[in-house]
């Protein structure tokens, strides 16, 4: 990945709504130059797909909960059978196998509590007395995501 793609990227995470015409004034490429790295990033899946940044409090009540899953069978089918579950349901809007003190991390977006609460037994049902859930309820969002740190990442 050279310089001028990793520009891109930078600035399109940022600005996804940029024109062809601005990013490429911007990495210093002529226009159709620009948009044949873009495309070809696209078609390597480096890229995309494009999301818009939601204001969720502007925009509707809900409730946010980071969910750590922790599983008593430790079997590769438990965990595919419990992740595939959770996938499945629409606000679990992220989710994560990860290392240490539990097994999943799970992060949903849920109406209200009693929505949450309904989730949270559907997920205890997956494996039944097989699974631990720690509810963490998100009070403020101190640092919301809004890209990845390119330039420390690709340097070294």
């Amino acid at each position: 990945m050279d310089r001028i793609n990793q520009n891109i990227i930078s600035i399109l995470q940022c600005e996804a709504r940029i024109t062809n015409q601005q990013l490429a004034e911007r990495v210093g490429l002529s226009p159709s130059s620009c948009l044949n790295r873009v495309r070809k990033m696209e078609q390597q899946g480096l890229i995309g797909p494009y999301l818009s940044v939601l204001n969720l409090a502007a925009l509707c009540r809900s409730v946010t909960v980071i969910a750590t899953v922790s599983l008593k069978d430790q079997s590769t089918e438990a965990f595919r059978q419990f992740q595939q579950h959770a996938e499945q349901i629409d606000e679990v809007v992220e989710c994560y196998t990860v290392s240490g003190v539990f097994d999943l991390f799970l992060r949903i977006v849920a109406a209200d509590m009693s929505r949450y609460n309904e989730i949270n037994d559907r997920l205890l049902d997956v494996l039944p007395g097989m699974v631990n859930i720690s509810s963490h309820v998100v009070l403020t969002q101190g640092k919301p995501f809004r890209g990845y740190p390119l330039q420390r990442l690709l340097d070294q």
